[in-house]
């Protein structure tokens, strides 16, 4: 959690304050990666769908992965993501992805206009055409 943009990670903690006040429990999955480790999920999304066209959808390179750069991360537990559908937006944090409930970004100014449009997945997102 060290290498996460500070300003996220402080929302982060904010969310997760108030998610335990609801009993609900934030398990960060995954946070920061390093560029070795996201080339590693690309080679198994690979072979695990079968085309680099297909894994593109779910696993983004090194060089345009918000993970690589500190800017995402994964939340587990459905009780954890579901409670964010609903509150995350009050701290700035977004799900980015509609095929990836547990991702989320920092997005400061949710706090006042809400979470923008979510990508189908990352081949949507503008980011990942590098």
């Amino acid at each position: 959690m060290g290498k996460l943009d500070p300003d996220f990670l402080k929302a982060l903690h904010q969310a997760a304050t108030a998610a335990a006040d609801d009993g609900v429990e934030f398990y960060v999955n995954s946070g920061w990666r390093s560029p070795e480790y996201q080339n590693q999920l690309v080679r198994e999304a690979v072979s695990k769908y079968g085309s680099e066209e297909e894994a593109a959808r779910w696993v983004a390179t090194a060089a345009t992965s918000p993970h690589v750069s500190g800017d995402a991360v994964d939340i587990g537990h459905s009780d954890a993501t579901a409670w964010l559908s609903e509150h995350s937006a009050e701290y700035g944090l977004c799900q980015i992805y509609r095929n990836e409930p547990w991702h989320y970004e920092l997005r400061a100014n949710a706090i006042d206009r809400g979470c923008p449009r979510m990508y189908a997945d990352l081949t949507q997102d503008p980011r990942m055409q590098q």
